[in-house]
């Protein structure tokens, strides 16, 4: 029998099984509805898979489609959740803490189905059905011999459940990452009507007002401003190789990452990236155990139905996760880049559009949420990193590239058309007025061993951080001179600094890192690591630090500053006040909003050989520090595999400074106004 024939055959019995469930009560009455709703569930995304097969979903009118829409997330909206099997605080209060957990986890996996309903995926929804059905005769067993469930049989089930598809799922992530003619969302951008918004519902992924007044905006526009958008972003992308001094011609493929209601400009995009013999690869973002679940959305997404929901999912991995796991995990990874080390060499790198203007989100830590133990939490720190390790020798850090733009949504208010032609603006200014002024800039600081940075109204920052010895100032700079290329809008140079001797307190008294809120951030450095740590956003200390432990430090002890740069956008910074929305701009605007510090690995993390050299023609060195140069010794202790910006906003900027050997000192910034000869423009948007 083929494999297609037996995945069928399969899918067909589990769903024959999975129909009699609604209509039983031999499972124990305390369990009967939930098994009953996720039973009803399955039988949703079965007649989604069906309405997708026929294509009767296109055509299916917009009403049609919104209900239907709504009716795959409705259980985790926020409306609901209060009483949904997918929040573990519900869960645990029906079920007890043990089985409560599992079955909590076991709700959020079943809604994997709902990408592979409609991508056509009946292996994924096969493996899924059968997972409910051997965890239901668990509860069904059980009940015959009138007993509880046994919570450690339930967990195994779990465990070999990703044991045994890790690689299969890995593998298909991949490809869609890899492989150009997985071309599921490529054809929905090329090939619908891009005036009729139904389309967006074709993809599976929540659509909201949110989603669909973006289309209709960029409806609207002309196909020169469209135009504009796109080649900023192509043309970024372009220019991260040509600087760097990589060769763009030895790839074939680029990952666009997006939001949904985008399309328009991404179509034009695609035809661009064609043009320069780039083939556009799709990966949508993770939704489940095997690619992980985070606030943070990685690959192209519609709408966040629940951000509290990922957030409580976030390290379900808990559940089950032990050493052999971990192997098992790295094994995986290790034979799907083999078996495609051909198409991983000619990944180009990822070419990302972010959106931002959403409410800002403010998690709940729950008691009954899964977390990671103080054990697992180093062994999910050293896979992350061996598996790292594995990509980077399929895809070289020295060869690939990226790019990043972002855009609002309408969310972010009443002015969004407004704030849309203003970010337009903020991402296409002149790069070459930007360049000469921060050419300026570096000029100062390359005559320093120290910058030195302290706060004001309200901010304590007081830190100072050390600069690498330039053995030869005429052909060699720290810092990189920042335009519209990987990193868009223009408007910072950075640098990676020494570690040692870099000491002192940086604060934030707001800030949005990952879309989550911290208040009253305040990390203390010595010798260029983190040594002490606290916020504000809860009663109790323990649990601030457990919030920085887990989504700053992402369970790593100590971490170092990666990091500095001077954010030179002015323009951006006073169009934030302008409306009102510094707290929802993302951090690719923010950290050009004011100087900002980068805790985890440096800018050139896995590039340290590559040369790359400024406009000036200066060649920069600071690419490495005391933990990086490890990676020749001991790779394991070189990276962390995070890097996140934090930034002083201006007006809490009371100076920024840089000394000499000598002890000159030169001021760049005081008292929120760049003050250095030849920065002047910077200031006129601050007026």
């Amino acid at each position: 029998m083929k494999q297609e024939e037996l995945i069928l055959e399969r899918y067909g019995l589990a769903m024959a099984r999975i129909k009699e469930i609604p209509d039983e009560s031999i499972c124990g009455e305390a369990y009967r509805d939930y098994f009953m709703q996720m039973a009803e569930f399955v039988l949703l995304m079965d007649r989604t898979y069906e309405l997708v097969e026929s294509g009767e979903l296109r055509r299916m009118s917009m009403e049609a489609l919104q209900e239907h829409n709504r009716a795959l997330y409705a259980d985790i909206l926020p409306s609901h959740y209060g009483e949904s099997y997918a929040n573990p605080e519900y869960a645990v209060n029906r079920l007890g803490e043990s089985i409560g957990k599992c079955l909590s986890f076991l709700d959020t996996e079943l809604r994997a189905m709902i990408p592979a309903a409609y991508e056509q995926k009946l292996f994924f929804m096969t493996v899924r059905a059968e997972l409910l059905l051997e965890v239901y005769q668990l509860f069904v067993c059980a009940a015959e011999e009138q007993r509880e469930p046994d919570a450690e049989e339930l967990r195994q089930i779990f465990y070999w459940y990703v044991s045994d598809y890790y690689e299969a799922e890995f593998e298909e992530k991949s490809l869609t990452l890899l492989d150009a003619n997985w071309d599921f969302a490529r054809r929905i951008i090329m090939k619908s009507d891009l005036t009729d918004l139904r389309y967006l519902y074709y993809f599976g992924e929540y659509v909201t007002e949110n989603e669909l007044k973006t289309a209709a905006h960029l409806n609207e526009m002309s196909a020169d401003k469209i135009k504009l958008m796109a080649d900023t972003y192509t043309e970024g992308y372009r220019i991260g190789f040509e600087v760097t001094n990589k060769d763009i011609s030895i790839k074939e493929t680029v990952a666009i990452r997006y939001f949904l209601g985008f399309e328009r400009v991404i179509r034009q995009a695609v035809q661009n990236f064609d043009q320069i013999g780039l083939q556009s690869t799709f990966c949508r973002a993770g939704s489940n155990i095997f690619q992980g679940r985070s606030v943070n959305k990685n690959g192209y997404f519609g709408a966040n139905p629940n951000k509290q929901y990922d957030y409580d999912h976030r390290e379900d991995m808990a559940l089950f996760l032990d050493g052999a796991l971990a192997e098992r995990k790295i094994e995986a990874v290790q034979n799907v880049f083999e078996r495609h080390k051909e198409l991983a060499a000619l990944y180009g790198g990822p070419a990302v559009v972010e959106s931002f203007g959403e409410e800002p989100f403010v998690p709940e830590n729950k008691a009954a949420a899964c977390r990671l133990s103080e054990k697992q939490q180093k062994l999910a720190v050293a896979n992350a990193g061996k598996i790292a390790d594995i990509q980077n020798e399929y895809i070289k850090g020295e060869e690939h590239s990226f790019t990043i733009i972002a855009f609002p949504v309408p969310q972010i208010g009443e002015q969004y058309e407004a704030i849309f032609d203003d970010v337009v603006r903020i991402n296409t200014l002149d790069y070459m007025l930007y360049r000469d002024i921060q050419q300026k800039i570096i000029d100062v600081l390359d005559k320093g061993m120290t910058v030195l940075v302290k706060g004001m109204n309200g901010n304590e920052t007081d830190i100072k951080v050390q600069l690498h010895k330039l053995e030869n100032p005429q052909t060699q700079t720290n810092f990189e001179n920042c335009v519209a290329d990987v990193n868009i809008p223009v408007g910072e140079v950075f640098t990676s600094p020494r570690l040692t001797g870099t000491e002192g307190v940086l604060h934030i008294q707001r800030v949005f890192l990952n879309e989550l809120e911290y208040r009253d951030l305040r990390l203390r450095f010595e010798d260029g690591f983190v040594t002490d740590y606290s916020c504000g956003n809860f009663a109790k200390e323990e649990e601030n630090r457990k919030y920085i432990r887990e989504n700053v430090f992402h369970h790593h002890e100590r971490l170092p500053l990666g990091e500095f740069a001077i954010g030179t956008n002015t323009t951006a910074f006073a169009v934030a006040r302008k409306y009102g929305i510094e707290d929802k701009l993302p951090i690719l605007i923010a950290e050009k909003t004011g100087p900002h510090f980068a805790l985890g690995d440096t800018c050139y993390s896995h590039e340290e050989e590559v040369k790359s050299f400024n406009p000036d023609g200066k060649e920069i060195v600071a690419k490495e520090n005391e933990v990086s140069v490890l990676r020749d010794t001991d790779v394991s202790k070189a990276y962390f595999q995070c890097h996140t910006d934090i930034t002083i906003p201006y007006d809490e900027l009371g100076e920024l400074s840089v000394l000499t050997e000598t002890g000159e000192k030169h001021l760049i910034i005081q008292n929120g106004q760049f003050v250095l000869p030849g920065c002047e423009e910077l200031n006129r948007a601050l007026m």
